[in-house]
């Protein structure tokens, strides 16, 4: 099993719920416990399209045996389940998951660059993720 940090945000439709719900989600995969959940911010959209909502954000600290590649099909299994669709980049969206750390790895797949590439230049992922560590 390895410790495992996930980002967690939402922008569309009732948000906390999407949270709360993808967190249900999370606990709900095999071989995976959720240790712990940070308290959900609310922060202004960083890139994208002008004029979309605010987002809600949490981080998680995880524990899983599944692998990297095979935990973020996974997750964007939940995000699909919950509505996400592919819009344009950094726009709006119900939810999304993404993988911040996977225990020591250091990752670079076309798939996923891990630790996430842009956790230390976002506060509205460092601010969750310091109450998870």
């Amino acid at each position: 099993m390895v410790i495992c940090y996930l980002g967690i945000g939402s922008n569309l439709g009732n948000r906390r719920k999407n949270i709360k719900m993808a967190v249900e989600k999370i606990k709900a995969l095999e071989d995976t416990k959720v240790l712990k959940v940070s308290s959900i911010i609310e922060t202004e959209p960083e890139g994208g399209p002008v004029n979309q909502g605010k987002f809600l954000n949490a981080a998680l600290k995880i524990k899983t045996s599944i692998p990297p590649l095979l935990l973020l099909r996974r997750l964007k299994k939940i995000e699909e389940s919950l509505g996400r669709t592919k819009t344009v980049r950094y726009g709006p969206r119900t939810i999304d998951l993404d993988i911040l750390f996977y225990g020591d790895k250091i990752i670079y797949h076309r798939d996923l660059t891990i630790p996430h590439p842009k956790v230390f230049n976002r506060p509205f992922v460092i601010r969750p993720l310091l109450e998870v560590l």
